[in-house]
């Protein structure tokens, strides 16, 4: 994986929002802009035509949002991951997008070095939660969501679940575990289908407030 190119789509309406992220990504040893868009659709457009690694996806912006573009590449079910890149920091923002896929956020002034250890990051297959944020994710789902129903998994399910919750990727699990990355996918399938989840983020958060965090 030392040697991968991460394959990076820029979604913005501004360009030189987009401009400032191509010119420090470019000097990025594993880091490859394919291409910019200016908003949702064409963002969704552009993910299925290159089919980027990650998606750095702003918020607001007019037309096709960056929440109804995420909601879409959903449905679609394409693999890519999705970094939020917002100004907005109000968790009324933020929130919507995690819970329609996104993998994580940073703010527009991160520090350049930070973002793109969140682009390897959510690649490699972690969630990126602020405390705060995921504070919030917690408080907003219902409370009897999967209530009873770890008790449908077994030993080995609650070992993935509880590495799943400590941001850990597919290949970290099957390392940690001595399993192929294949099984551990199965075995987040099968974790996934019982609980009546849709994500990672929605498996870990359940982990965290049902005590099966590591």
């Amino acid at each position: 994986m030392a040697d991968k190119i991460i394959r990076v789509l820029l979604v913005d309406d501004h360009q030189v929002v987009r401009r400032g992220l191509r010119t420090f990504l470019e000097i990025q040893d594993d880091i490859e802009v394919v291409g910019e868009a200016a908003d949702g659709a064409e963002g969704v457009a552009m993910t299925e035509e290159l089919r980027p690694d990650v998606v750095l996806m702003d918020i607001k912006m007019p037309g096709t949002d960056g929440i109804e573009a995420l909601r879409r590449l959903r449905e679609l079910e394409n693999p890519a991951k999705v970094l939020i890149v917002t100004s907005f920091t109000e968790q009324r923002t933020v929130v919507p997008a995690l819970r329609a896929g996104a993998s994580g956020y940073v703010y527009k002034d991160v520090d350049p070095d930070a973002l793109a250890g969140a682009i390897r990051s959510v690649y490699a297959g972690h969630v990126l939660l602020q405390p705060e944020v995921a504070g919030a994710l917690l408080a907003q789902e219902d409370s009897g969501s999967g209530t009873g129903r770890g008790s449908t998994l077994t030993e080995r399910e609650r070992e993935v679940l509880g590495l799943i919750a400590d941001g850990r990727s597919n290949r970290e699990i099957a390392r940690a575990l001595v399993l192929s990355e294949k099984t551990v996918k199965t075995h987040v399938s099968n974790i996934l289908m019982k609980l009546d989840l849709s994500d990672r983020t929605q498996a870990a958060l359940w982990a965290v407030r049902h005590g099966a965090a590591g």
